[in-house]
C-alpha cells in the first residue's frame, strides 16, 4: 500500500483498533482505565473528521475511503452499543436497533455502489433534497455524531470507580437521555435510504 496516498484510509482503519482499546478497557474495573477508555474514546471519534479532512485536503477521497469510512463508523458504533449494554449500562434494544438500521442501510447501499452511487457527496443515491438533508446535511451529521459522542463519554465517565455517587446520577441521566436522542436519529438518518431504494431495483436485475 502507499502510504503517502492513503493516509485518509489509514486513519479510517486505526481508529476502529483504538475504539477496541477503549472499550476493552471498560472491563478493567479501575479508575485508570476508565480515564484512559474516555481519552481513547474521544481520539477515536475525532479521527472519523481527521480521516476526512486529509482526503479532502491531500486530494485523496476515494469510494474505497467512503467505504472504510462508513465500514468505521459502523463497526466502531456497533461496538460501543453492545459493550453498554453487555455491562448492563443501557438495554439491549440499543445495539440491537443499531445493527439493524446498519446491516439494512449499508445493503442497500452496497448495491448503490455498484451503480456508481456513493452515500454522501457528488455522487450520492439520495436525489430528493429531504433526503440529502437527513442524509448528508452537515446539521444532520453533525448534531447526530455530537449526541452519540457525548452519550458514549459520558456513560463511561459515570461510571468511573470511586466517583461521587451523587455526580454519577446526574451525569448517567444525561448519558441516557443523549443515547436515546442519538438512537433516534439512528434510525431517522435511514429513513431516506430504505425509502429511495426502489429505484436501485428497477431494472429488475437486483
Amino acid at each position: 500500500m502507499d502510504i503517502k496516498n492513503n493516509t485518509a484510509n489509514i486513519v479510517s482503519i486505526s481508529r476502529i483498533f483504538i475504539a477496541f482499546i477503549a472499550i476493552g478497557l471498560l472491563f478493567i474495573h479501575t479508575t485508570s482505565a476508565y480515564v484512559w477508555s474516555v481519552v481513547l474514546t474521544i481520539i477515536a471519534f475525532a479521527m472519523d473528521g481527521v480521516d476526512g479532512y486529509i482526503a479532502r485536503k491531500y486530494n485523496q477521497a476515494s469510494e474505497l475511503g467512503s467505504v472504510l469510512d462508513i465500514m468505521g463508523d459502523r463497526i466502531v458504533e456497533v461496538s460501543y452499543w453492545i459493550a453498554f449494554a453487555v455491562l448492563g449500562w443501557l438495554n439491549i434494544l440499543f445495539p440491537i436497533v443499531c445493527v439493524t438500521r446498519a446491516f439494512t442501510t449499508d445493503s442497500i447501499r452496497s448495491v448503490a455502489l455498484s451503480k456508481g452511487m456513493t452515500a454522501f457527496g457528488d455522487k450520492s443515491m439520495q436525489s430528493t433534497a429531504w433526503g440529502k438533508f437527513i442524509c448528508g446535511s452537515k446539521f444532520m451529521r453533525i448534531s447526530y455524531a455530537v449526541a452519540k459522542v457525548a452519550a458514549f463519554i459520558l456513560l463511561i465517565v459515570a461510571y468511573i470507580p470511586n466517583m461521587n455517587p451523587n455526580s454519577c446520577g446526574i451525569i448517567r441521566l444525561i448519558a441516557e437521555i443523549l443515547a436515546w436522542i442519538a438512537i433516534i436519529f439512528c434510525v431517522v438518518r435511514a429513513i431516506p435510504v430504505v425509502a429511495e431504494s426502489g429505484k436501485l431495483f428497477d431494472n429488475g436485475k437486483a
